[in-house]
């Protein structure tokens, strides 16, 4: 091909930002239909009719999107006459409502606009869908086009759960670490350079407002600390996804730390811990395998101060089912991606070393409480 096509997020953010909504979807039709989660749809629908009314802009209906990003949900979807009806489909809610309507638009080839309202992921502005299974295990990526805005109201963010900021923090952890590493044998060229670079600002936000991020959630309010930890989560790590993800001549988005997470989705009970949850334990298994420890070291503290994972314990995950982690960590896209020096033994090796050393952090943590 004798070109490529560079798509990033464009958004709106702030308590107030719905009232941008009949501005910015005016000129791709006159009504749409809302796809979400059902409760995230109950908290952000007030704010949604409030901005719409007396516009040019009218909802036909707001349908659920069915409780995972299956394929079946969105085939479902979109045979749907009101979404048929619709000009426009909204995704609103989290990762997986907003990877289902991605999907449903851009099979429908309609225009999408996305509604994030949980700071957990940045599904809302990346040009990928995680696909699942019916049993909840992952099941492959789909490619849709980029959301033509998002808009993302940090009041119902502020309104959502606790546990889902958490685990977004968790997942944004990985993503300075995942693209620096798989792009470590390669030499880029312009678009994945800036993304690698991008990555580079997505961990110390978190490190610094992460814990005043969480007291703002619990406190219901809208700060600037949660604010600044919610853009990194859904846009600094959106726009690196966007830059680094072109297969099949590259992906840099993802690697040994989600590699963990699809290998739990196997195990008998790491599939019912969160996803950031897993991933940010697959962050230290990362820099285990790297020998940067004292990264690792930094986080695992971060990590333990936020009750997030240091050992596979804590996500109800035993060593002898490493090996079926492995298995499936061989048939993801990040396997195939992965750098030279990735093997399946130095796989499972970084991940029982991680084990023996977050045991032992947490033995000393409690020796000295």
């Amino acid at each position: 091909m004798s070109y490529y096509n560079v798509a990033l997020p464009n958004y709106s953010v702030g308590a107030d930002c719905y009232e941008a909504v009949p501005e910015f979807a005016k000129p791709f039709g006159k009504t749409a239909v809302v796809i979400g989660g059902e409760t995230a749809m109950r908290k952000a629908r007030p704010y949604l009719d409030k901005a719409l009314a007396g516009s040019a802009v009218e909802v036909l209906a707001y349908l659920p999107y069915g409780g995972d990003s299956t394929y079946e949900h969105g085939d479902a979807l979109k045979a749907n006459p009101l979404v048929q009806q619709a000009d426009m489909v909204f995704g609103m809610g989290g990762g997986r409502a907003c990877d289902t309507a991605k999907y449903v638009a851009n099979e429908l080839d309609k225009p999408l606009f996305t509604f994030p309202t949980v700071g957990s992921n940045c599904a809302s502005v990346t040009a990928i869908s995680v696909m699942y299974n019916a049993d909840g295990s992952f099941r492959d990526y789909y490619y849709p086009r980029l959301a033509a805005h998002t808009f993302i109201n940090t009041a119902v963010i502020a309104d959502s759960p606790e546990q889902l900021l958490w685990a977004g923090i968790g997942d944004a952890l990985s993503k300075e670490a995942e693209a620096v590493f798989a792009s470590k044998d390669d030499k880029l060229s312009h678009t994945p350079l800036i993304g690698v670079q991008v990555s580079r600002v997505c961990t110390t936000p978190l490190v610094e407002y992460g814990a005043e991020a969480m007291q703002s959630l619990r406190a219901k309010k809208a700060t600037p600390a949660l604010e600044q930890v919610v853009l990194d989560i859904i846009v600094s790590t959106g726009i690196v996804s966007n830059l680094v993800s072109h297969v099949p001549e590259y992906y840099y988005n993802s690697t040994l730390a989600h590699g963990v997470y699809y290998g739990s989705t196997v195990t008998q009970k790491g599939e019912k811990h969160l996803h950031g949850e897993v991933v940010s334990l697959g962050v230290l298994c990362l820099y285990t395998f790297a020998q940067d420890f004292a990264m690792r070291d930094k986080l695992m503290a971060f990590n333990y101060a936020l009750g997030l994972p240091v050992c596979f314990d804590d996500v109800e995950i035993t060593e002898d089912e490493f090996d079926k982690m492995a298995d499936k960590f061989e048939t993801t896209v990040e396997w195939a991606h992965r750098p030279q020096d990735v093997t399946r033994e130095g796989f499972i090796q970084c991940m029982r070393d991680q084990n023996a050393a977050g045991r032992a952090y947490k033995q000393a943590q409690e020796k000295t409480a």
